[in-house]
């Protein structure tokens, strides 16, 4: 019996932590995963969106509009309950458009600096947008709750994941292993349920399903 053909799916991040999370979340679908550096021509979406499923709207429609590919649309980041929430939306660009994550984890410590401990509490969140050029699937979102802590621990991850502690692993997402992460993060809790999304376009369209 012939193997079934693989689907083409856009993967449409520029972030290179990001991409490689999102590969790896994907990595047991029948998906060949094409980033924007298949489409060196396309220019880039601005996220102009006040939310995180505004901007995660804009970017698949935008993309899959430009390439004429199935498109995944991601945005996140982090909300601080004592700073109302913030960065946000700003989360990535919190230093400006070309600082470090080490930079916007010093910023992010400096405004929490006199926020006692049991006032630190903050969450990751993730909209994920399903498109193909012209029409919106469906999007879905994920959240993961824990506190940002004075002092950076781990290498692992990327963003804030070193100064993000995470209650029931009793370690910040720096600290422990990708595939420990993606049980409980904002990201692997959305594209868990983007998949049944994946199912439900594919099966309609051609009789696929990952």
């Amino acid at each position: 019996m012939p193997n079934k053909p693989k689907i083409r799916l856009l993967l449409a991040t520029t972030n290179f932590g990001k991409l490689r999370e999102l590969k790896e979340l994907l990595a047991e679908l029948p998906i060949q995963c094409l980033s924007l550096r298949d489409f060196p021509s396309v220019p880039t979406v601005e996220e102009t969106g006040s939310t995180f499923e505004e901007n995660a709207k804009l970017k698949a429609l935008s993309y899959a509009g430009q390439t004429g590919e199935l498109t995944i649309g991601e945005d996140s980041g982090i909300c601080c309950d004592a700073l109302d929430g913030a960065p946000g939306v700003h989360s990535a660009r919190f230093c400006g458009e070309f600082h470090s994550d080490d930079a916007n984890n010093r910023k992010l410590m400096e405004l929490m600096s006199n926020v006692p401990a049991e006032k630190r509490t903050a969450y990751y969140e993730s909209s994920i947008a399903l498109a193909v050029p012209g029409k919106l699937i469906g999007v879905e979102k994920g959240q993961v709750h824990g506190m940002i802590i004075t002092d950076p621990q781990g290498c692992e991850g990327f963003g804030y994941d070193p100064i993000f502690f995470y209650p029931p692993y009793g370690k910040t997402f720096g600290e422990i292993p990708a595939a420990l992460k993606h049980r409980v993060s904002h990201r692997g809790q959305a594209l868990l349920k983007m998949r049944k999304l994946l199912n439900a376009y594919l099966l309609g369209k051609s009789g696929l399903a990952v």
